[in-house]
């Protein structure tokens, strides 16, 4: 191997011994000699591909088929029929529906009926456990009863009621609503077959007998509601979004500002450079005064950011107080955790944190489409990915007050998780590198 320069790039100028500065040049470099380098193509090729790769598959491959993907979603099952006569038999034909409903065996492990009363149905909707409940009304047996009867008013159709919960986000609410009012038709059919087999069925005229071939109506009303300025269920996503950004950010943006104060990158504005003189310092104490610049900022980002969503914007919010201390937490522990792989990973550790906060997190979140209509390698990331746990506590807080049990508990403890993980980790790491001497060179020090 020759030790020779590329011979499609001049040798670079030598610098004064004087000063340490190498000259302003005298010719020019042109583009295109550099462009002809093949090695300046290859890491960024490599690197710019597999990013477009990875980030093709991740994000569309858990979106394209929701429903193929459902896994054991939850939804309720309440009966609260009391029972009447039909064609001389004491009935409750709301246990019936329930019963069937929860026991089809063509639903595969798609669907998770919780079967529950009224009360538990409804606490379930207000913590984000159910995305729906399909509800019997107290008077079921007793309208499928007046069917047919004589008289000349038309009875009114047996109902079974759709409950929503948008907090839970407006996919996984919709998706909910669909097999609930699937599977109440499906009850119905059942129920209109058994019905017209009844002997009081065979003198009904034609209107009559397609009412009882199919006589079960769904109506859908909200279980759980939230405000009007709620996106649909969707600010919690946003919101926690903005809190990972900000603390993604706004490590990277403090990263590169303590280097070029402490001498250890150049600071460029528009055509002008400058460096700092290089201030002595180790890769440990650069790591604590990176971590508690991240720390402190993260006051300012997470204010400003509640400033602009509930004050300028109008979002609908509650829990106020805690709602800035969880920001404020939540942002700090990114941040903390993206400085740790910084200081770990060097310059690559960008492309390592946005990966672990950003690319792996977004799909995995839970928040635009539900965990259980994601492919189960998505359902795996979510047990530990940084967004799923604080969108869970964003939700709680806005969506179902602050309850722990709604997610609020799970993501303080994840918070408390990472910041230990990103403290150990990252001081683990510059402590090993300060002892093995490898310290942060630039010429100025060589």
């Amino acid at each position: 191997m020759s030790d020779a320069p590329e011979p499609n790039l001049p040798e670079p100028p030598t610098p004064d011994p004087a000063t340490g500065r190498a000259p302003a040049p005298t010719t020019g470099v042109r583009a295109r000699q550099v462009l002809r380098n093949p090695r300046l193509w290859v890491i960024p090729a490599v690197l710019v591909g597999l990013l477009s790769l990875l980030m093709s598959l991740l994000y569309l491959g858990g979106i394209l088929d929701p429903r193929a993907d459902l896994h054991h979603i939850p939804i309720g099952l309440v009966d609260t029929d009391r029972g009447a006569t039909v064609a001389g038999q004491p009935q409750n034909l709301g246990e019936q529906i329930v019963t069937g409903i929860a026991t089809a065996p063509d639903q595969g492990d798609a669907v998770s009926w919780r079967r529950l009363d009224e009360a538990a149905a409804k606490d379930q909707l207000a913590s984000g456990k159910l995305y729906g409940v399909l509800q019997v009304p107290p008077d079921f047996t007793a309208s499928v009863a007046a069917l047919g009867g004589s008289g000349g008013a038309e009875p009114a159709r047996p109902t079974i009621v759709q409950y929503t919960n948008p907090g839970v986000g407006s996919l996984g609410s919709s998706l909910a609503a669909q097999i609930g009012q699937q599977a109440a038709h499906q009850a119905s059919l059942r129920l209109g077959g058994m019905l017209g087999a009844l002997p009081q069925a065979r003198g009904l005229d034609n209107a009559a007998r397609l009412l009882i071939a199919d006589p079960v109506t769904v109506t859908t009303a909200v279980g759980h509601p939230i405000g009007s300025r709620s996106g649909l269920g969707l600010t919690a996503f946003y919101y926690t979004l903005l809190l990972v950004l900000a603390g993604f950010m706004g490590a990277n943006i403090i990263g590169n500002g303590v280097d070029v104060a402490l001498g250890y990158a150049d600071n460029e504005i528009g055509p002008w450079r400058a460096r700092h003189p290089v201030v002595p310092i180790s890769r440990t104490g650069t790591l604590a005064v990176k971590s508690a610049m991240s720390v402190g900022l993260s006051l300012l980002t997470s204010s400003l950011i509640m400033f602009a969503s509930v004050v300028v914007l109008d979002m609908d919010a509650s829990h106020l107080p805690l709602l800035w201390v969880f920001s404020v937490c939540a942002t700090a522990a990114v941040g903390l955790g993206v400085q740790a792989i910084n200081a770990a990973f060097g310059g690559i550790g960008l492309l390592i944190s946005m990966f672990v906060f950003i690319v792996l997190g977004l799909p995995s979140s839970g928040a635009t489409i539900p965990l259980d209509a994601l492919p189960s390698f998505y359902r795996f990331l979510a047990l530990f990915e940084p967004m799923r746990q604080l969108t869970d506590g964003v939700r709680a807080i806005l969506f179902f007050d602050a309850q722990a049990d709604a997610g609020l508990t799970r993501a303080w403890v994840w918070i408390g998780i990472g910041t230990v993980a990103a403290l150990l980790f990252g001081f683990a790491m510059t402590r090993y590198y300060d002892r093995k001497g490898l310290h942060r060179t630039v010429p100025e020090l060589a």
